[in-house]
This record gives C-alpha cells, sequence and structure tokens, in this order.
C-alpha cells in the first residue's frame, strides 16, 4: 500500500511521462502530417520532444524528482536516493503513465487508440546507439545535479535530447517506459515490439556502466 506522499510522487511520474509520451508520439505524427521530408519530420519531433522534456522537469521536479525513466530511478536506487517500495511504484507510473500518453496521442490525431508499430529498429548499430544515448543522458543528469546550478537539470536534459535524436542513430530513445510505450503506435515515433528488447538491453547495460561512472565522476 502506498503512503500519502509516494502516491503523491508516483502520480507526479505517471503525469509527467503521459505527457512526455504524447509530446514524443504526437509530433511526430503531427510532422508526418506537414511534410514528406524525413529529415524535418526528425527536426519538428526533436524540437517539440526537448521542450516538452524542459517543461516537464521544471514542473514536476520538486515533486517526484522528474525521472519520468526507469533507468534514472534504478540509479537513484542504487545510490541510495529511493527505497525498493518507491522505486516499484515509480517504475510502474513510468511504464503505464508512457503508454496512457501513447494512446492520447493517437486519440488526438483520430488514428485507433493501439496500434502496434510495425518499424524495425532491430540492429546491432541500433543497440550501441541506444547504449550511449542512455549513458550520456545518465551522465549529463548526475553531473548537472551536482554542479553549482543543479535547477537547470531541465534545459541540460532537454539539450541533450535534442541533441542526440541527431548525433545517434536510434535518435535516443535512451529510457526503458519509453521504448515500451512506443510500440504502441504505428507511426513516426513507434518502434516494432519484437524490436524493443535489444533497445531495454542495452539501456539497462548502459545504466549498470553509468553506475559505475557516476560513483567515480561525481561521488566524493
Amino acid at each position: 500500500m502506498l503512503t500519502g506522499d509516494l502516491t503523491r510522487r508516483a502520480l507526479a511520474e505517471f503525469t509527467g511521462t503521459a505527457f512526455l509520451l504524447a509530446g514524443v508520439v504526437g509530433s511526430g505524427i503531427m510532422a508526418e502530417r506537414l511534410t514528406d521530408d524525413v529529415g524535418l519530420q526528425l527536426l519538428q519531433n526533436a524540437i517539440a520532444t526537448a521542450g516538452v522534456l524542459a517543461a516537464l522537469i521544471l514542473a514536476f521536479g520538486s515533486v517526484s524528482g522528474a525521472h519520468f525513466n526507469p533507468a534514472v530511478s534504478l540509479v537513484d536506487r542504487v545510490l541510495g536516493d529511493l527505497g525498493n517500495r518507491e522505486l516499484g511504484a515509480y517504475v510502474l507510473a513510468q511504464v503505464s503513465g508512457g503508454a496512457f500518453g501513447v494512446v492520447i496521442a493517437n486519440l488526438m490525431f483520430d488514428l485507433p487508440a493501439v496500434h502496434l508499430s510495425t518499424k524495425d529498429r532491430s540492429s546491432p548499430n541500433l543497440w550501441l546507439a541506444e547504449g550511449v544515448a542512455t549513458l550520456g543522458l545518465l551522465l549529463v543528469i548526475h553531473g548537472v545535479v551536482r554542479s553549482p546550478r543543479p535547477s537547470s537539470v531541465g534545459i541540460a536534459v532537454a539539450s541533450y535530447i535534442a541533441g542526440a535524436y541527431y548525433f545517434t542513430s536510434s535518435t535516443s530513445f535512451a529510457n526503458p517506459a519509453v521504448t515500451l510505450a512506443r510500440t504502441l503506435s504505428d507511426t513516426f515515433a513507434g518502434i516494432e515490439p519484437s524490436s524493443s528488447p535489444g533497445f531495454i538491453a542495452a539501456q539497462l547495460i548502459a545504466t549498470g556502466i553509468g553506475i559505475g561512472m557516476i560513483k567515480l565522476l561525481f561521488i566524493r
């Protein structure tokens, strides 16, 4: 049973992750409808995602820490900032919130609520890209929150994700909850369900590496 404070924090994680996925998938659908230029579609998707992510981190950071990502929560558990119960509540909220956000995005654009993606993203170079994207994200988060300006983490994370859309071949999912949720929309931002295990495995391996590097680099 969740305490009142943990319920509030889990609700923040659910809500924030839902809006994040609505932003990711919704802006991808809109981009597809505005232009046939794939490069321009990616640019529109990246800018919208970064803007939504920065705003959500600023809005929910004081409530739950604005993780919106099981990898981020797992690192906090290992470092002692979350307990097992909190980790479970956060991950459940993130996964369910992400799925809810994708369903809402589909419905906003008059698509089936759930339409499993057929976009194949299964290859070793994409798995490597997901590892790189996830590791970089974790290092940015923990480097900035321990800097003299920890309040700038929202801008830093959003900037990193916008850049990683372009410097990684996978377009930087960097988040197991996001990966699972994006299987539910057969649109620009989708990923075929059979491709998701490779992405998630790469993200979790990078999380393990990230924990070691965070301890070496940022924790005295």
